[in-house]
Parts: C-alpha cells; sequence; structure tokens
C-alpha cells in the first residue's frame, strides 16, 4: 500500500521498541514507566488505565467500565462492562430514565477488565501496575487545562446535588467547592488508598470483598438497588471482535452491546463513494460522511442493545449489500431525518504497542464524572452507564434486570492483509463511532499520517440534518453544507472527542499520536 505523508503541523513520535499514547501525560509517562520496569504493552495499558482514574477523573473512575481489543498474533476483544442490579425493573422509573443517581449505575467493569488483560498478557506483578496511579492520588498532581476546563463544566451539574448519596462525590471531587483551576495541584487520599487494596487483593476486594461491602452497604444506606451478589457474579467477557473490509485495511470493533458497530456500518455505506476525488476538506467529503453515519446512527439506536437481546444479529447490518442499498439514499441534498432500515437476517482512550503486543483500550464513566455517586471513603465514583437503557417497551434496549445496556466506548484496531496495522480510538459519547470513520477515511482515503488525522477539523452529526463544525472548517465548505440541507452549527474542540493512534510501519517502527484536543501526549522509544 502507499505509505501516508509525513506531512505534519505537529512532530510525528517514532518508536522501535514500544510506543504509548493517552489523552494525559502522566498517564503516558505511567505506561512508559512499566516499559523501563521490564513490562509489555499490556501491563503498560492497565497501568496507564489505572493512572487515569486520578489524573483524569472527569471522564472515568475507579467505577467506570472498560473495552479493550489486544493483539497477540491474532485479535483478542475483552467486554468490560457490568450488567444492571438484578433488582432494576422498568417499574423502577417514572417518566424518563435519569442522568444521575442510583437508578443510572450498573455493576463497574473496569477492575475486573484490569485484572482479566494482566491474566492473559501481564509480565510484571500485579501491585507494580498501580505504583503511578497511588504515587498520583498520594502526592498530588498538577491538573491539565483541558481537564481543568472539564471539571469547571461539571461544576453546575454536580454542587446544586443536595441528596445524602452524593455528598462523599463531592466532598472528594470539589473539596474546596469548586473545581481545580489549571496547574493546581489536586490528589486524594481515599483514591490512593483503595487502589492499594485493589493492587494487593488482585481486584477481588472490589467484587467480593471489603470495597464490595463497602459498595453494597452505601447502596443500601441511601437507595441504591446494586447488592453484594450483583457484584460477586460479575465477570468480564472475551469476545469475538466485528470487523469489515474498507479499501485494503480491515477495520476491527467490539461487538455489541457497544456502538462500535456504527463505525463498520458508515464505512460500509461511504466505500460506495469514491471519497479520493475530492479534497479532503471539501463540502461533498463532508457530506458523503455525514450522511453515512446518519444512516448507520438510524440502524444502531434501533436494533443495537445487549447480544443476547438484539434481533437482528451483527453480521446482518455489516452485510455489504445492505450498505449498498442504504448508499443509494444517499444524494446531494442532505436526508432530512434518516429511518431504520431493513437488515437481511464521559471516556478515555488509550493505546499501547511493543514488538509482541498492541493493546486499543477505552474506560469511562460515561456523562462525565459518571452518576454523581462516590462510595463514602474509598475515592470510587461510579458510572452512570444505565442512563443508556431506554423505556420504550418493546425495545431490545428496554431496561431490565442483569442485562448490559448500550454502551458507548469503543476502542478500534487496523489489519491489512490479516497482519495487525494499528490501534486507534476516540472519547466523546456518540461522536466515537463518528470519529473513528472519520480517523479511518482520513488515513486509508486521504493516506494523512496518525497525527494528521487528529489534527484535521471534525465534523459531529447529532440529529435529523443538524451536524457540528469545528470553527476551522473553512467557510466555504460550511456555506455548501447548508446549501446542501445540513443544519450547521458551530462548537468548541471538547465536543469533537480527544483521540490516541499507534501505526506500525513495515519496517516495524511505531509511529504514535495523541489528540491536540487533550491534554495527552504520545511517546516511544
Amino acid at each position: 500500500m502507499p505509505e501516508y505523508s509525513y506531512a505534519s503541523q505537529r512532530e510525528l513520535i517514532f518508536g522501535r521498541q514500544c510506543a504509548v499514547a493517552t489523552s494525559q501525560y502522566l498517564a503516558s509517562m505511567a505506561g512508559m514507566e512499566m516499559f523501563y520496569a521490564g513490562g509489555n504493552a499490556v501491563d503498560a495499558a492497565v497501568a496507564m488505565a489505572i493512572a487515569l482514574t486520578v489524573v483524569e477523573p472527569t471522564s472515568n473512575g475507579i467505577g467506570g467500565d472498560a473495552f479493550a481489543l489486544v493483539w497477540d498474533g491474532k485479535l483478542h476483544g475483552l467486554n468490560g462492562s457490568g450488567r444492571s442490579p438484578h433488582q432494576l425493573t422498568r417499574d423502577c422509573f417514572e417518566e424518563k430514565i435519569p442522568d444521575r443517581g442510583w437508578l443510572t449505575v450498573t455493576v463497574p467493569g473496569a477492575v475486573s477488565a484490569w485484572r482479566s488483560l494482566w491474566q492473559k498478557w501481564g509480565k510484571l506483578p500485579f501491585e507494580q501496575l498501580f505504583s503511578p496511579a497511588i504515587r498520583y492520588a498520594k502526592e498530588g498532581y498538577p491538573v491539565g487545562c483541558v481537564t481543568a476546563r472539564a471539571w469547571a463544566r461539571a461544576e453546575s451539574k454536580f454542587l446544586p446535588l443536595t441528596r445524602p448519596e452524593y455528598q462523599p462525590f463531592k466532598q472528594v471531587f470539589f473539596p474546596k467547592d469548586r473545581a481545580p483551576r489549571p496547574g493546581e495541584i489536586w490528589g486524594s487520599r481515599l483514591h490512593a488508598e483503595t487502589l492499594r487494596e485493589i493492587a494487593n487483593t488482585g481486584g477481588e476486594s472490589f467484587y467480593r470483598g471489603k470495597l464490595a461491602r463497602a459498595i453494597a452497604n452505601f447502596a443500601s444506606d441511601t437507595g441504591g438497588l446494586i447488592t453484594a451478589s450483583d457484584l460477586a457474579n460479575h465477570r468480564s467477557e472475551w469476545v469475538q471482535p466485528i470487523s469489515t473490509q474498507y479499501r485494503n485495511f480491515k477495520v476491527w470493533e467490539i461487538p455489541p452491546n457497544t456502538q462500535g458497530i456504527a463505525a463498520l456500518m458508515g464505512l460500509n455505506i461511504v466505500e460506495n463513494f469514491d471519497l479520493s476525488q475530492y479534497d479532503r476538506d471539501s463540502s461533498s467529503s463532508f457530506h458523503y460522511q455525514i450522511e453515512a453515519i446518519k444512516l448507520a446512527f438510524a440502524d444502531l439506536y434501533h436494533y443495537i442493545s445487549d447480544r443476547a437481546f438484539m434481533k437482528v444479529t451483527p453480521e446482518d447490518l455489516l452485510n455489504k449489500n445492505y450498505a449498498a442499498t442504504r448508499a443509494n439514499l444517499i444524494q446531494s441534498q442532505a436526508i432530512p431525518s434518516a429511518t431504520p432500515g431493513l437488515p437481511p437476517g464521559g471516556t478515555v482512550y488509550l493505546a499501547t504497542a511493543d514488538r509482541d503486543l498492541m493493546v486499543s483500550f477505552i474506560q469511562s464513566n460515561y456523562d462525565g464524572f459518571g452518576s454523581g455517586i462516590a462510595i463514602s471513603e474509598t475515592g470510587i465514583a461510579l458510572h452512570n452507564r444505565g442512563s443508556g437503557f431506554t423505556l420504550e417497551p418493546k425495545h431490545p434496549n428496554c431496561v431490565g434486570p442483569n442485562k448490559r445496556p448500550f454502551h458507548t466506548i469503543i476502542p478500534g484496531f487496523l489489519t491489512i492483509e490479516e497482519r495487525p496495522k494499528g490501534v486507534f480510538g476516540l472519547m466523546g459519547a456518540p461522536m466515537q463511532p463518528q470519529g473513528h470513520l472519520q480517523i479511518v477515511v482520513n488515513l486509508v482515503d486521504y493516506l494523512m499520517n496518525p497525527q494528521s488525522a487528529l489534527d484535521a477539523p471534525r465534523w459531529r452529526f447529532i440529529e435529523k440534518d443538524l451536524v457540528l463544525l469545528e470553527a476551522m472548517v473553512d467557510p466555504n465548505i460550511v456555506m455548501d453544507l447548508v446549501k446542501r440541507g445540513h443544519q450547521i452549527r458551530f462548537a468548541p474542540p471538547w465536543m469533537f472527542g480527544k483521540g490516541q493512534i499507534i501505526l506500525r510501519q513495515d519496517n516495524g517502527t511505531l509511529v504514535a499520536a495523541s489528540e491536540p484536543r487533550s491534554d495527552g501526549v504520545a511517546l516511544g522509544f
């Protein structure tokens, strides 16, 4: 295949032995610390994931979920999402599912995912992977600019909460009744103690020990539904990744209950158009990509749920003939509001690679800090993944007991001719599959290098014909998209996700890049 262009506004990061990329530089350093200690890419990935719960708590936490794709000669998928409490039924809700509170909390799966990855591939002692995070939490660290802005945006959501279940959260994350400023030192003794407990027990304490009892007791005392048995029954699940061939690349995602399939459906649709005949920054290229993801999202929200409850298969939705029929709906004008077809039959992302392993890992508390509930005296902030359910009775994603909700976080992977090409991912709720599609198009159709692929201006489909654009998009593109029937609004950079990429060149050199919209950094040696 033609090699991508090296022209970039920022320097590329190369590594011969290994490379890491995260959205927070201290987390990247935690990964490199593991490599220097003799660890591998999985050790580095888990250490970075643990560190991110401390240094970027606005996006993920100890009480979140996680997913991973790992290459060790073949590709493995790990679903680290938890199920709803066995007491959770549709009758627990009135008119809608709330954004915060106990009813949004499902069993957190991140800790189990860390352990599962380490058990299969880790070289270093499990406890050693926690050392950077414990140090950051105990000694404190200067809060990055992007993280500080996200923290400040959360003030209006969480500071007004007055119910008892929200007070431990506010005490930990808003100790001065405000968000920390950029460069201000923040740390958490409780995080350090809890991470040490998880490390020393191999994660068992979180699901079947001291920490599990703390979670269950706090839930019982403050109106939560999670019980000790809900926690004890949790297991991460090894899954078969799903994929589609896009031009000369194969693009891989985690199967449902995640939304990764939307990126693959969108690529299947847009493959019917020769994007390379248009400039990368052109209204035609933007238009065809937007319309493709619009159609993919219509199917996504109609069909995707916990795999056990779906009425169609991923294979049905990824059928190339079905994609061609969907592509026929795309004309020169925007589709006002896409409808589902009938097929046949707050988040952090990190990437690591060494000579033998490549890891694509994503972890999240969902809506920023998550549910607003932190377990007293632990620093464990619980996610609000349960808000991904629906109350529609006949919908496959209707809320119910012991069920995984529709999930937004998705790691991505690329192969070419059965060889690993690289890992990529992007945070940002519904922005994620849209970002995956844009990154793949940038790399494959426009031969952009990893850093340029991340730096490039982005679009974000919202609903109907509403599309958000970054301010850096060429005004001529904006005017033409409006003429095509798109309703355009400009949005700040944080609305367009934060991504990382590591690709392997044909000579084995790793090329790493980190998102300019984050506090992150890529490193390699």
